[in-house]
């Protein structure tokens, strides 16, 4: 039901359900605010957002008075609000002097200098005479909240943002309010760190500068930086970011808004692994000579390895992509490989058991779907960790509707109730002869989800579980009709990768050709004498120690496992010093622009692919990135429409009835998680300070105890 207002003399029609604050904004005033944020709980406390209501006997708080709550006059006509009007001006700044009481003159020294609300606002809505009040100013000790937040709680003006972002977002309530009145004082309760891998967005929503970032501080001021929109690629769902640099370097990432993807979130490892860009790098090619790799130059580290791809026929050549690379350098590669005969190619090199149609390796449901759904069940996934940001989407639909959710894997604490089903994988057989009550919990429900992740497909009979998901799926109602959710249609078959290149990879089919070797059979053959050259795209995270000594090219941009075991190193760019396009768990095709230059000689990665099929005699026919891209583009036209979320596949038989194979499952071995680590979980982030130190603290035990403990 709408009702009518007259604010700032123009009449509008308003929900009652919104506050009168919305209300007002919808009108376009401007209403200054420090406690109210739009995806929190209202509490009231700052009291800046106050306006006239003509004929109330005070200024109301518009934040909390709602539009149903607000009578019309006498005479019927509509209740006139001003937001501009002496009375509002005369409360905001009486409450700005009040705010002003305690707070240090830190504004030089303060890493929110610049940036602060509280700044904005007194300059804007302060008086402009001096401070009434001469008595000393109180004093509180800093918390300690861990590795990642510095807190000078001087600052404080109790706005509660942060606590109810614990409560409510990151469903970590580590954060409260101990004593009353000028003696309140936000803290951890027990002075431990923030337990939380979302824990950095409370230095977004600080308005005072009371809690800043600590890896950050006393780095750089705003107004030194260059912004460059971006996207995080430290875990699959792409959250959308800025890049902030000064010079070459990298001093900080922030989230960016996007209502379908992250909203205005971003975890803690998208978020704080720029300092990492810059550690162990590699800027000049390597050669190995004599047991020992030696600096090279670019044409000696090319000769090199065309000399050992000549002499070696394509059935015993193999090649890797990694988790980090960009789709413009994964065509490159696919494209030089075919172009030698290679069939050995895999992107998948934790081993999992997907491919095929585009739809059966999706989140198809899309992340903004997850809020239509009714009933979900985890396979093999840990979201909080695999998908932070996700997470705590899924927390916040369970927070207002009946969401049921159950688990197969490991118990693990999700920030919501879950209904544990056991690391049993004979329970899908349960749901799919209808033993288990949760089948019959998906059957009834209206919008049901299936979420598979990696620590299912990467076993042994990850192909088997494929398809029992995919038959469980057609059985239960999960995949519906054609269409994308906004048109009516359903499919509720999830894959949530981990790594940000999966997708890309497996929409150019960087998986082995006819006849072609996996990544087990890759490293089982090169163990065995059959593979003799192995090319890794940033590929790290496999068994290296146990595959032999074939001849291994190692192309990336930081000193990890993969390159300790190269015999040529070509140093790459990181996604922050190239153009780069990466799809996310959903098939969202999204732009990572270069914010920096790569180190020393280190160049884009398709660049040197680009140079090195000269020197193999195979030339790749682009010659310029826009090149590339409309080779890219018209092979597959979603990397020409970027930010679209694709349309999915309905319960096609051809395409979900083939899905993985048939057999028994491995009941014996227990489901278990692909990360085991959410902090080093690439080269990048294993080469952060800040993120080895949030692993040793918050994972590992390593912070101080106290001396009751």
């Amino acid at each position: 039901m709408a009702r009518k207002l007259i604010i700032d003399g123009k009449e509008i029609e308003a929900e009652d359900n919104l506050t009168l604050l919305q209300a007002c904004e919808q009108a376009g005033a401007e209403i200054p605010r420090f406690c109210y944020h739009e995806r929190l709980s209202v509490a009231g406390n700052c009291r800046m957002c106050m306006v006239e209501w003509v004929g109330a006997p005070k200024p109301q708080v518009s934040c909390s008075l709602q539009v149903k709550d607000i009578f019309p006059n006498k005479d019927g006509t509509p209740a006139k609000i001003n937001t501009t009007s002496p009375v509002a001006r005369k409360a905001r700044e009486g409450v700005m002097e009040f705010l002003l009481i305690n707070h240090p003159l830190d504004c030089p020294i303060c890493d929110q200098g610049g940036e602060c609300d509280l700044q904005d606002q007194a300059m804007y809505y302060g008086r402009d005479a001096f401070n009434r009040f001469h008595e000393n100013k109180r004093a509180v000790e800093d918390k300690y909240m861990g590795p990642l937040i510095k807190t000078q709680m001087n600052r404080c003006i109790q706005c509660t943002r942060c606590v109810r972002f614990a409560t409510e977002v990151a469903g970590v309530p580590d954060l409260g309010a101990t004593g009353r009145g000028e003696d309140m004082e936000i803290t951890t309760y027990l002075e431990k760190a923030f337990q939380s891998e979302m824990s950095g967005n409370v230095v977004d929503l600080c308005p005072v500068g009371a809690l800043t970032s600590k890896p950050y501080s006393y780095t750089s001021r705003p107004w030194e930086l260059r912004h460059t929109e971006s996207i995080d690629i430290m875990d699959a769902q792409g959250c959308n970011t800025r890049v902030d640099t000064r010079g070459r370097g990298v001093l900080r990432i922030l989230p960016r808004l996007n209502e379908d993807i992250n909203e205005e979130w971003l975890h803690d490892k998208g978020r704080h692994i720029w300092d990492g860009l810059g550690a162990q790098r590699l800027d000049r090619p390597y050669v190995r000579k004599n047991g020992k790799l030696t600096p090279a130059s670019w044409q000696d580290a090319f000769e090199v390895i065309a000399t050992r791809v000549k002499a070696t026929k394509p059935e015993r050549m193999a090649a890797i992509v990694g988790d980090l690379a960009a789709a413009e350098e994964i065509k490159a590669l696919r494209d030089l490989m075919r172009g030698l005969g290679v069939a050995n190619l895999d992107c998948r090199q934790d081993g999992a058991k997907i491919g095929g149609a585009r739809a059966t390796y999706l989140f198809n449901t899309s992340i903004a779907g997850v809020e239509a759904a009714d009933a979900i069940l985890l396979i093999g996934t840990n979201p909080r960790w695999e998908a932070p940001v996700l997470n705590a989407r899924i927390r916040r639909v369970w927070l207002n509707s009946s969401l049921a959710i159950a688990n197969i894997g490991p118990a693990v604490d999700l920030t919501y109730p879950v209904e544990q089903l056991g690391s049993d994988v004979a329970v899908l057989d349960g749901l799919l002869d209808g033993s288990h009550v949760f089948a019959e919990v998906l059957k009834n429900a209206k919008r049901p989800m299936i979420i598979l992740g990696n620590g299912a497909l990467v076993r042994k009979d990850g192909a088997q579980i494929l398809s029992r998901v995919a038959k469980l799926a057609r059985e239960t109602g999960v995949i519906g009709p054609a269409g994308t959710a906004e048109e009516g249609g359903w499919n509720g078959f999830n894959v949530l990768h981990t790594a940000a290149s999966r997708v890309a990879a497996l929409d150019l089919g960087f998986v082995p050709a006819e006849g072609g070797r996996d990544v087990a059979g890759i490293i089982d053959g090169a163990q065995k004498g059959e593979i003799d050259f192995i090319y890794l795209l940033g590929a790290d995270e496999l068994p290296l120690e146990s595959m032999g000594r074939p001849f291994v090219v190692y192309q990336g941009s930081h000193g990890d496992a993969g390159a300790s075991y190269a015999d040529v190193i070509l140093p790459g760019a990181a996604f922050t010093e190239k153009d780069g396009l990466y799809a996310n768990f959903e098939g969202r095709v999204q732009e990572a622009p270069r914010a920096t230059f790569p180190p020393g000689q280190a160049k884009e990665d398709w660049a040197i692919l680009r140079a090195l099929s000269v020197e193999l005699s195979a030339p790749l026919p682009y010659d310029s990135l826009d090149a590339l891209r409309r080779a890219l583009a018209a092979e597959l036209p979603q990397y020409g429409a970027l930010g679209k979320l694709p349309r999915h596949e309905g319960a096609d038989p051809a395409i979900w009835g083939s899905l993985g194979a048939a057999g028994p499952l491995e009941t014996e071995v227990p489901l278990t998680h692909a990360i085991s680590d959410y902090y080093l979980t690439n080269p990048i982030a294993r080469a952060s300070k800040v993120m080895a130190e949030c692993s040793r603290v918050l994972l590992n035990g390593g912070e101080t105890q106290m001396a009751a403990e």
